[in-house]
């Protein structure tokens, strides 16, 4: 199935030619999923009728806050509680194309990894260049709360969440409500 998986890498990441930003290729993606799927507590949704029409995947952060050291400025306070009570995941990639007749495959498939994981936060990290992206994550809900500088790279990556409300008992300090959050549909 990796070749299918990559192709909807490719097809969910079309940008316009003028567009700047130079997205990994499909080698590279299919490398980081090779590394990716041996990370403990891997986990992938797909969604699929007639063919692959989006997938998911990633794994639980751990509860030792170590994903948080290259982030820079303050984490707000109620991420690192979510973080040390392990309940936060990390949204690896989310590879959903436009659909027009299902235009909440995002919201499901991430809220049923969510679901499956007990988590009540989502985490994932864009790089700032890749305003596609960033762009489509936002209008999946997800919410910015600062960037990581990794020492090595010269990438900024932005750090976005996605609360999720029905298992989150305090809400996020600073961010704003997500209305209609709701209970996960089958993905």
């Amino acid at each position: 199935m990796r070749e299918d998986l990559a192709d909807l890498y490719v097809q969910s990441r079309a940008t316009a030619p003028s567009d700047p930003y130079r997205r990994p290729s499909r080698r590279q993606f299919l490398n980081r999923l090779t590394v990716d799927m041996r990370r403990p507590g891997f986990a992938m949704v797909i969604a699929e009728t007639d063919g692959l029409r989006g997938c998911a995947f990633g794994f639980p952060v751990g509860s030792d806050g170590s994903w948080w050291l290259s982030f820079d400025g303050a984490l707000p306070r109620n991420v690192e509680q979510l973080t040390v009570s392990a309940n936060v995941f990390e949204f690896a990639d989310i590879l959903i194309p436009p659909h027009p007749h299902d235009p909440d495959l995002a919201r499901r498939v991430q809220e049923r990894l969510l679901t499956d994981h007990q988590a009540s936060l989502g985490v994932t990290l864009v790089d700032r260049a890749d305003r596609p992206t960033l762009a489509a994550l936002r209008s999946w809900g997800w919410l910015e709360i600062g960037e990581f500088r990794r020492p090595a790279g010269t990438i900024t990556f932005r750090a976005l969440v996605l609360p999720f409300w029905d298992r989150t008992t305090a809400r996020l300090a600073g961010l704003v409500t997500i209305p209609g959050g709701g209970g996960p549909s089958g993905a």
